[in-house]
C-alpha cells in the first residue's frame, strides 16, 4: 500500500502541490496566530506605559511624622521601613519632606525637600545646601516680587510666628511631566510652587512634623504583567497591610492596568477571529481541491475495487495521497507563520507561544485530512461502473442543498447576534464573514439557475458565446463552491483593507486632535505674557508658531489659544466650532479702547482724600514683554488734593508696562491724573478716568465701590487691600464651551476660576462637540484676552507652542533666543506611531494578513478548478469546433467563463462587504483606553472597497487568465490538434 501511494504522489505532483500550498498557508497564518498575540500583547503593553502620566507609573507612601530634630535619619528610617514593606521591586526611590505653610493671609506655599531635587531643578544660582536656605520657582519670584538675597517669610496660620528663608536661587522644573515630580504634594495645589530647601532646615519648630513620603517608580515589566505578573492584587495587598502600619499607600496605576488587559484580550479575541476564518477557509478550499481532482483518483479507486480491496484499503489509498501535502504544509507553515508575527509585530518575549502555534497548525492538518476523508469516503460509496465513468454529475443533490441551508442559517444566526447588541461574542465576532457567506450562497444558486435556463435560449438565439458560457458555468460540477469562495475572500479581504485604512485615519485624527498641531513644544515661561511675547517675536508674521495655555485641572478644563493664529497654525475640525468664532468675538473691537502704555521711569498721580483718615494708594503695572508686575507705591494720601510721586522700575524697557489695577486701604480717594516722567507724558487723562467703561470692581470678596463722573476715578472702601482693575479686553471673556456646562452655570453668571484668584465671567459664544487636545468638554478661550483678564495672578496649567507644519526649521532655536525654555517635543506623526503598538493597529494588521491569505487561497481553488476542467472542456469545444464553431468563438468562450466567474465573484465580494457594513456595523476598532472624543471613521469607504477590488481583479485575473491559457492555446491549435 505504501508503494502504491508513494506511487499515486508521484504521479499527482499538481494535485499535491496545491493541497501543500493551501495546507502551507492556512497553517502560516494559524501558526503565526499566537506568535503575534504575544508579542503585539507586550508592544501593546509598552505602548500603553510609555504613553501613560507618570503618576500611573509611581507608587508613593506617605505618613506625617514627628522629625525629633533628625530630619536626615527620620528620612533613612522611613525609606527602610516601607522598602521592606513593598512587595514588589521598586526602582529610583526617592524621599522627600514637605510641611504647607502660609505665604500670605490667603496664598499657601510649601517647604519642601527631595532627595536629588537640585539634579531635577533648573537653577539660577546656588543650591540650597545650608538650613534656610531656599530655591523658589521664577513665577513665584515674580509674583512675589522676590530674588536672590531676598527673605521669604513663611507662617504654619495667618497670625503665628513666621519661618524666615533666605533666597539663594530660583527654579524650573527638569521635565515637570516625569516620574520624579509625580508626587502631586510638590506642586504648587492651588497656591504657589514649593520653596525647596536644605534638609537640615526640618529642625525648626515649625518644620518638624512634615509629610514624609517614600516614592518609587513601578518596573514597566510588572506593569505590562509579564510572566503572569499580577500588579493589581499586589497592589491592593500592599495598600491593606501598609495602612495597618498607618501608611498611606498613594497609586494610580488601576487605569492603566485596565487599558493594557483591554488590549490584550482584544488582540487575542481579533487575531482568533481573523485565524479561524482563514483556516475555515483554508478547509473548504482543501475540499475543492479534493473534490477537483477526485477525477484522477477515481480510477486507482476503481482499480483496488476490481481487485478485491475493501473499504479500509480505499481509504487508505486515498487519504495517504492527502496526508503526505498535508502534513509538508503544516510543517512549512510553521516557521513561516513564525516569520510573519516576527514581521508584524516583532520578536516574541519567550516560547510560551511555541505549543499553541504547534496546535494551531495541527488544527489545519486534521481538519484538511477530515474534509478529504469526507469526500473521498462519499466517493468511494460510488459503484466500479461510476467510478470508471468519464462524466461528473451535476451540482449535487439534496445533501448540497441542506448543506446550504445550514449554511443559511448559521449565518443569519451571525447577523442577529451582532445586531442584538452581542457584537463581541459568538458568531457575531464573524459576522461580515456570514455576510459575505449568505450573499455567495444565494447567488451561486441564483447564478446557476440562471445559467440553467439562459445558456439554451442563448444558444437558441444565434448568441453562441454567450450561450456556450452559460452552459459551460451551469454544467461545471463545483463552480458553485468556486463561487462562494471567491465572494467570501473578496469580502474579507476588502473588509481588512477597509479595517486597515480606517484605523489609520482613526489614529491620525486621535493624534491630531490630542496635540491640536503637526508638532507641539512643551515650554516654560514665567506667565502668559511671557510665553505670547516670546512666540511673537520668534514668528512675527503669524502663521508658522502660536502661544498656548493648557489647564486640565479646572472645571471645566481650559484651552486658551492666540486665536488669531488657529488658522495658519492648528489642525481644527467641524467638531470644533467656527474657526473664527473666538477670534471674531476677541478682537480689539469688541473691547474698550485700550489704556496707553507706561515708558517712563516715574509716575505722578493727582488723588483727593476727602475723608479725615489718611489712605495708602498702589497702581500695579504688568511689563508687556516680562508679564512681570510692576507695583508702584505712592504711600499714604492725607486728607486733601496732592501729586504724589514714585518709581515704576523696569517700564523703561520696551514696550513698557500696562495698568493692571488700583489698590486702596481703608478710605475714599479720587485719580484725577496719572503722568509719567522721564520721559514725561500724559497716562489717564480726565476723559479715560471718567470712563467706566475702562474700570472694573473685582468680581468676589469684599465690595469696593467705583465710580467715574467729573473727570476722576473715585474708589471707596472700608477694607484692606481692596482694587480697581483696568478694563482693556472684553467682560465677561467669550468662550467654547464643548460638553456640558458646569451646573452652577444654570443658576448664576458663568464664570471660571482657572485665572488667578477671583472668578473670571464668561460667555459662550459657540457649542462645540470637541476641543483639541481637552476632548468632549472644555471650553476654549483666548489667550490674549485672559491674560489682561486676569493681571498677574497665577493660573495652573502647562504652556505649549504649536507649530504648523510647515514651521521653518529654526523655529525652535527663534523661540530659545527669545527667552523660552522648550523641552520635549510632539508631533502628529510621532503620536501616530505609538497609537501603532495598541490593540487596534495590531488587530488591523493581522486582519489584513488574513484577508490576503484567503484571497490567496480563493486564487488557489479558481486556478485548481481551471486546470483540472482544461481537458473536458478542451475535448467538448474542440467537438464544437468539428461541427463549424469559429475559433475566436471556442476561445472566447474559454475565456468569458472563467471572466464571468471572476468579475461577478468580485462585485459580489465587494457588495456584500458593503452590505455588511450598515447591516452588522462594521466600525474601526474602539480604542482600548475609552478614548472617543471624535466619531470613528469609516471602515470600508469608497477608496478601500475600489483599491481592495482593484488588487483582487489583478490576483483573481492573472490566476484565471494562467488557468485558461493552455486551453485557449489548445483551441487555436485546431480540432485536430
Amino acid at each position: 500500500m505504501l508503494a502504491l501511494v508513494w506511487g499515486a504522489v508521484r504521479a499527482r505532483r499538481a494535485q499535491v502541490l496545491t493541497v501543500l500550498f493551501l495546507t502551507a498557508l492556512a497553517s502560516a497564518v494559524a501558526s503565526a496566530g499566537p506568535w503575534f498575540a504575544a508579542a503585539g500583547s507586550v508592544r501593546a503593553a509598552a505602548a500603553d506605559v510609555a504613553s501613560a502620566p507618570a503618576a500611573e507609573r509611581t507608587l508613593s507612601v506617605r505618613r506625617i511624622t514627628e522629625t525629633g530634630g533628625d530630619p536626615g535619619g527620620t528620612l533613612d528610617r522611613f525609606a527602610a521601613d516601607v522598602r521592606g514593606m513593598i512587595p514588589l521591586p521598586a526602582s529610583d526611590p526617592v524621599g522627600g519632606l514637605v510641611v504647607p505653610l502660609y505665604v500670605t493671609d490667603d496664598a499657601s506655599m510649601a517647604v519642601a525637600y527631595r532627595q536629588g531635587m537640585c539634579d531635577h531643578l533648573r537653577l539660577d544660582g546656588a543650591c540650597p545646601a545650608a538650613p534656610f536656605e531656599a530655591a523658589i520657582s521664577v513665577n513665584t519670584a515674580l509674583r512675589l516680587n522676590l530674588g536672590r538675597g531676598d527673605r521669604l517669610d513663611l507662617r504654619p496660620a495667618p497670625d503665628a510666628k513666621p519661618v524666615s528663608l533666605r533666597i539663594v536661587a530660583t527654579y524650573a522644573l527638569d521635565d515637570p511631566d516625569g516620574p520624579y515630580w509625580s508626587n502631586t504634594q510638590f506642586a504648587a495645589d492651588g497656591g504657589h510652587e514649593p520653596a525647596f530647601t536644605a534638609l537640615g532646615t526640618f529642625r525648626a519648630d515649625p518644620l518638624d512634623s512634615p509629610a514624609v513620603s517614600y516614592d518609587v517608580r513601578v518596573p514597566d515589566r510588572l506593569i505590562r504583567g509579564d510572566d503572569g505578573y499580577d500588579l493589581a492584587s499586589v497592589l491592593r495587598q500592599a495598600d491593606q497591610d501598609l495602612a495597618r502600619a498607618s501608611l498611606r499607600l498613594v497609586y494610580s496605576t488601576g487605569p492603566l492596568l485596565d487599558t493594557v488587559a483591554r488590549d490584550r484580550a482584544a488582540i487575542g479575541r481579533g487575531v482568533l477571529v481573523a485565524a479561524v476564518q482563514v483556516v475555515v477557509l483554508a478547509w473548504f478550499a482543501i475540499g475543492l481541491a479534493g473534490h477537483y481532482t477526485w477525477r484522477d483518483r477515481r480510477g486507482d479507486a476503481a482499480l483496488v475495487k476490481l481487485r478485491g480491496g475493501g473499504r479500509g484499503a480505499l481509504l487508505g489509498l486515498g487519504w495517504g495521497q492527502h496526508l503526505v501535502p498535508l502534513v509538508l504544509g503544516a510543517l512549512l507553515g510553521l516557521p513561516l507563520g513564525y516569520a510573519l508575527a516576527r514581521l508584524l509585530a516583532g520578536p516574541p518575549p519567550s516560547a510560551e507561544a511555541l505549543v499553541p502555534s504547534i496546535a494551531a497548525a495541527g488544527a489545519v492538518l486534521v481538519g484538511g485530512l477530515a474534509v478529504l476523508a469526507a469526500i473521498e469516503a462519499v466517493a468511494l460509496r460510488r459503484p466500479v461502473a461510476d467510478l470508471l465513468r468519464e462524466a461528473d454529475g451535476g451540482r449535487g443533490g439534496w445533501r448540497s442543498g441542506l448543506a446550504d441551508v445550514l449554511l443559511l442559517a448559521v449565518a443569519v444566526a451571525g447577523i442577529y447576534q451582532s445586531r442584538a447588541g452581542s457584537a463581541g461574542a459568538g458568531l457575531a465576532l464573524a459576522a461580515p464573514a456570514l455576510v459575505a457567506l449568505a450573499v455567495a450562497l444565494l447567488l451561486a444558486r441564483l447564478l446557476g439557475r440562471v445559467a440553467d435556463r439562459g445558456g439554451g435560449a442563448a444558444v437558441r438565439a444565434g448568441r453562441l458565446r454567450l450561450g456556450l458560457t452559460a452552459v459551460q458555468v451551469s454544467r461545471r460540477p463545483g463552480i458553485d463552491r468556486v463561487f462562494a469562495l471567491v465572494v467570501v475572500a473578496v469580502a474579507v479581504f476588502a473588509t481588512a483593507v477597509g479595517g486597515y485604512a480606517g484605523e489609520r485615519t482613526a489614529r491620525a485624527q486621535r493624534s491630531a486632535a490630542e496635540l491640536g498641531a503637526a508638532r507641539v513644544l512643551n515650554v516654560q515661561a514665567a506667565n502668559r505674557t511671557a510665553l505670547l511675547a516670546a512666540v511673537r517675536a520668534a514668528d512675527p508674521a503669524g502663521d508658522q508658531a502660536m502661544a498656548v495655555a493648557v489647564d486640565t485641572t479646572s472645571d471645566p478644563p481650559v484651552l486658551a489659544v492666540d486665536s488669531g493664529r488657529l488658522g495658519a497654525v492648528a489642525r481644527w475640525r467641524p467638531e470644533y466650532g467656527p474657526l473664527d468664532t473666538v477670534p471674531a468675538a476677541s478682537a480689539p473691537a469688541s473691547a474698550p479702547s485700550g489704556l496707553p502704555p507706561i515708558t517712563g521711569r516715574r509716575l505722578a498721580v493727582r488723588v483727593a482724600n476727602p475723608g479725615r483718615v489718611p489712605a495708602r494708594l498702589t497702581l500695579v503695572l504688568a511689563h508687556e514683554g516680562t508679564g512681570a508686575p510692576v507695583p508702584v507705591r505712592f504711600g499714604e494720601v492725607a486728607p486733601g488734593e496732592r501729586t504724589l510721586e514714585a518709581d515704576a522700575a523696569g517700564c523703561a524697557e520696551p514696550p513698557g508696562c500696562r495698568i493692571l489695577r488700583w489698590e486702596l486701604t481703608g478710605a475714599t480717594l479720587s485719580v484725577r491724573g496719572l503722568d509719567q516722567l522721564e520721559p514725561s507724558g500724559v497716562v489717564l487723562d480726565p476723559a479715560r478716568l471718567g470712563d467706566i467703561a475702562l474700570w472694573r470692581a473685582g468680581t468676589a470678596g469684599d465690595a469696593l465701590e467705583l465710580t467715574a463722573t467729573a473727570g476722576a476715578l473715585t474708589l471707596s472702601t472700608d477694607r484692606a487691600g481692596i482694587s480697581a482693575y483696568a478694563v482693556d479686553t472684553a467682560l465677561p471673556l467669550p468662550v467654547v464651551l464643548a460638553g456640558a456646562a458646569p451646573p452652577e452655570w444654570q443658576f448664576t453668571e458663568p464664570t471660571l476660576l482657572a485665572f488667578g484668584g477671583e472668578p473670571t465671567p464668561v460667555r459662550v459664544v459657540a457649542a462645540a462637540t470637541a476641543l483639541p487636545v481637552l476632548g468632549g468638554r472644555g471650553v476654549l478661550v483666548d489667550l490674549d484676552a485672559t491674560r489682561r483678564a486676569i493681571g498677574e495672578a497665577a493660573s495652573p496649567g502647562r504652556f505649549q507652542v504649536w507649530l504648523g507644519a510647515d514651521a521653518r526649521p529654526g523655529i525652535v532655536a527663534a523661540l530659545t533666543r527669545a527667552g523660552l525654555t522648550v523641552g520635549a517635543e510632539e508631533s502628529v506623526a510621532a503620536r501616530a506611531r505609538e497609537l501603532d503598538d495598541q490593540a487596534p493597529a495590531a488587530v488591523t494588521r493581522f486582519s489584513l494578513l488574513a484577508g490576503a491569505v484567503a484571497l490567496l487561497l480563493a486564487a488557489a481553488a479558481l486556478g485548481v478548478a481551471g486546470a483540472v476542467d482544461r481537458r473536458p472542456r478542451l475535448e467538448q469545444l474542440r467537438a464544437l469546433r468539428v461541427q463549424g464553431l469559429p475559433a475566436r468563438v471556442a476561445v472566447g468562450t474559454a475565456y468569458a467563463g472563467t471572466a464571468a466567474l471572476v468579475l461577478v465573484g468580485l462585485l459580489a465580494g465587494l457588495s456584500a462587504a458593503a452590505l455588511a457594513r450598515p447591516l452588522v456595523g462594521i466600525t474601526v476598532p474602539a480604542f482600548t483606553d475609552g478614548w472617543e472624543v471624535l466619531p470613528r471613521p469609516g471602515a470600508l469607504g469608497l477608496p478601500a472597497l475600489a483599491f481592495a477590488g482593484l488588487i483582487a481583479l489583478v490576483l483573481l485575473g492573472v490566476t484565471g487568465w494562467l488557468a485558461v491559457l493552455s486551453l485557449a492555446r489548445g483551441l487555436r491549435r485546431g480540432p485536430a490538434a
